[in-house]
């Protein structure tokens, strides 16, 4: 494993892959030095213990072609390590399949015949707090969810404290909770308690859901929130 870098060195980027050829290629992607307004990013290969115990790795890319558990595993992680934002690796054409592993919890879905140079920019994408997947897929999931919480009966404008419209809005900029507690001063485990709070007066069971709830809703109404991100491929 790699040592800890303090804030002003690279992004470590967790690599979870099974095949050595597999783990080769994809902590290969990162050999190249980093392009003028990128970040530079290092690769830290190991098992999933190992890189959820790193602290200091906030972003992991996955293989789902090594794990058994497909989606799952993707639960599995953010379950151990919410604010660890994922990068999946899977089949192409399973628009299906992708809207599972963004539901789950990933922040980009990329398929096995993108170059080296796309995972790069995803990523990058994925660090300035943007989602990278399929804009068709996006669409179909944003309905999706809009159609689902729309039978879900809970307010329609659920009340909510200052603290909490404070934590809502960072979320809505797709900010970890580590990036929400330490913007807002307040422990790691107090923005999960008011995510938890959220995510009960919304209806929801994750974030995604919250924030298209949020945004459907208007629960801010008459205060300035912009959208998170989405950086799309066609």
């Amino acid at each position: 494993m790699s040592s800890k870098l303090d804030d002003s060195g690279p992004i470590l980027i967790g690599i979870l892959a099974v095949e050595p050829i597999r783990v080769a290629g994809l902590a290969s992607i990162f050999d190249l030095p980093a392009q003028s307004g990128r970040p530079q990013m290092v690769p830290v290969v190991g098992s999933l213990k190992e890189l959820l115990a790193a602290n200091e790795i906030g972003y992991i890319v996955v293989d789902l072609y090594a794990s058994r558990e497909g989606v799952g595993a993707l639960k599995e992680v953010l379950s151990l390590r919410p604010d660890v934002r994922l990068i999946v690796i899977g089949p192409e054409g399973d628009d299906e399949l992708v809207m599972q592993a963004i539901q789950a919890g990933a922040r980009a879905y990329l398929g096995l015949s993108v170059t080296p140079e796309t995972v790069r920019v995803a990523i990058g994408e994925v660090i300035r707090g943007s989602i990278w997947a399929p804009r068709k897929v996006l669409s179909r999931l944003i309905d999706r969810l809009l159609d689902a919480s729309a039978g879900v009966p809970v307010a329609a404008h659920p009340q909510l404290t200052p603290r909490e419209e404070q934590v809502l809005k960072l979320i809505l900029r797709a900010q970890s909770t580590r990036e929400i507690a330490l913007q807002l001063g307040i422990e790691q485990r107090t923005v999960k308690s008011y995510v938890a709070r959220l995510m009960r007066k919304t209806g929801s069971d994750n974030r995604v859901k919250l924030s298209v709830s949020a945004l459907s809703r208007s629960i801010l109404a008459g205060r300035r929130v912009s959208r998170p991100g989405s950086a799309e491929k066609d």
